[in-house]
């Protein structure tokens, strides 16, 4: 997955805040939300394809996806946490 040294140094490009990797829990019920075709991200576009990983903001407000084991930390595609809740 993502080098540790590598997490330790990235961080929201909205805030600035640190990242850390979101957990198996929180992964499964934003994929149930995904199947369900509920889920925008920041941009407003329904995300489509279920996650295997993603980055959460340090309060816990987004996550960025981790998409063939690459950080997107793009404000636009980020997902407010809030829908999955």
């Amino acid at each position: 997955m993502i080098d540790k040294k590598l997490l330790a140094t990235l961080v929201c490009p909205s805030d600035r805040t640190p990242l850390t990797l979101a957990g198996e829990q929180l992964l499964a019920r934003l994929n149930r939300a995904i199947a369900a075709r509920v889920v925008t991200n920041q941009a407003g576009r329904i995300v489509e394809q279920p996650l295997d990983a993603g980055l959460v903001r340090q309060d816990k407000a987004l996550l960025y996806p981790i998409i063939d084991d690459i950080p997107v930390l793009l404000v636009d595609e980020a997902i407010a946490l809030a829908q999955v809740r």
